[in-house]
């Protein structure tokens, strides 16, 4: 029997239209002989929808005409067993549009990649592929991100942290930033990815203007040293805190100061049709976005740096208890030859299938593994005691008026 799985994506980020891409990458390339594949599209306005014209590409030049031949729809748990309702409920019939084995978030950025989905779906009692809640948390803000690096010796740039307040007297920021940090600095939103809101700052012009742009998407920014003679290396890893593994490492090419958002996604060799079969028919995907960027692979180091990285990566990968496959983005300092970790993707872009394919492992198994991850994760889960019997509900407590229910309970329709 194929495993029900549901593959989520969208959501209200910045990164929305990336997630699209790269779930239905994956969706092309899952094995449809062990999952039976519930696309599932979470609008910008947070509401799901899920179709067969969900898992298509061409269909989101045109979102208003797809989801009006899609289905709105929730995600319930009823009698212990999650299903894929429709949503309103209709008077007659049934509202099951599916029962779920198993949810793969395959999302990006803010409200969706940050644990606000995992903890959704670990109150469903849903499993689901990736990082846990805190993981997932920990991993998008890179100051909290640092600060457990940094203690468990992973060497990261030291940085400032503000808020938005204090963006109302901005020369105490750059009277800090100048003591403090200097120029060049980075200034960057805590919690975006795919270089949203990033720029470099090179006088106290220069920073108002980063700052300003960056405080446009996040309420809380950071600042660090901008290192000069840059060398970017990227490595994925796969695996749980039990046992993790390194992929091959990347070198990204960029045309600006930092690799932008257009470095990632608008340059660098276009796209390339794949098809997958999903539900008896054929669906388009692509090999755009992140597997699309001009890149070096392997990375031009040599095999004691790449070796360095790659163990580096799984530590980290461990550190901040991550599970499935995270690509972690690393900054050579040419001037020190100094390695420092910049920050983690928990959910990365196309899952970095482009980083295993070369050591032999491909999409397909990778996302296999994945889901085997997963699936691992939950039978632990299930071993653990949440409950504990206590006789605590039949002492005497008294709350006013509520206890016959009172005002509150006439409204919710209370028989006291």
């Amino acid at each position: 029997m194929r495993i029900k799985l549901c593959v989520l994506f969208g959501g209200k980020s910045v990164e929305h239209e990336v997630s699209i891409i790269s779930a239905l990458q994956a969706i092309a390339s899952l094995d449809q002989t062990k999952y039976d594949i519930i696309p599932v599209y979470i609008t910008k306005n947070s509401e799901f929808y899920t179709s067969f014209e969900c898992s298509c590409i061409e269909e989101y030049k045109n979102i208003p005409a797809l989801l009006k031949k899609s289905t709105r729809c929730i995600l319930m748990n009823i009698d212990g067993k999650v299903r894929l309702m429709r949503f309103p409920f209709k008077k007659f019939g049934s509202n099951v549009i599916s029962d779920v084995d198993i949810a793969f978030p395959i999302v990006h950025g803010t409200n969706v990649e940050d644990g606000t989905l995992q903890g959704y779906l670990k109150t469903l009692g849903l499993p689901f592929v990736g990082c846990d809640v805190t993981a997932s948390a920990v991993g998008m803000d890179k100051y909290v991100m640092k600060t457990v690096l940094k203690d468990n010796g992973v060497p990261v740039l030291d940085c400032l942290r503000f808020i938005a307040s204090d963006f109302a007297e901005p020369e105490k920021i750059i009277a800090k930033t100048k003591e403090k940090i200097g120029f060049p600095a980075i200034v960057k939103p805590v919690n975006l990815g795919s270089s949203v809101g990033i720029s470099v700052a090179h006088d106290e012009d220069g920073l108002k203007k980063s700052l300003d742009d960056a405080f446009k998407f996040a309420t809380v920014v950071l600042i660090e040293r901008a290192i000069t003679d840059l060398t970017e290396i990227n490595c994925s890893v796969c695996g749980d805190t039990d046992e993790a593994f390194a992929s091959e490492c990347e070198q990204p090419a960029k045309s600006d100061e930092i690799l932008s958002y257009e470095n990632k996604y608008l340059q660098g060799g276009g796209s390339k049709k794949t098809g997958a079969k999903t539900g008896g028919a054929k669906t388009g995907s692509t090999k755009g976005g992140m597997a699309s960027l001009a890149r070096k692979i392997p990375a031009d180091i040599t095999p004691e740096r790449r070796e360095e990285i790659r163990s580096m990566a799984v530590k980290a990968f461990k550190v901040l208890g991550c599970n499935g496959v995270s690509r972690i983005d690393f900054m050579i300092d040419g001037e020190t030859d100094k390695v420092y970790l910049n920050e983690i993707n928990t959910i990365p872009g196309s899952l970095s299938f482009y980083l295993w394919e070369p050591i032999g492992v491909p999409y397909s198994k990778l996302l296999d593994k994945m889901i085997e991850l997963a699936l691992k994760r939950k039978r632990e889960d299930d071993s653990i005691v949440f409950s504990f019997e206590t006789n605590i509900l039949s002492g005497n407590f008294s709350f006013g008026s509520s206890q016959k229910g009172g005002k509150l309970g006439s409204k919710l329709g209370s028989k006291n």
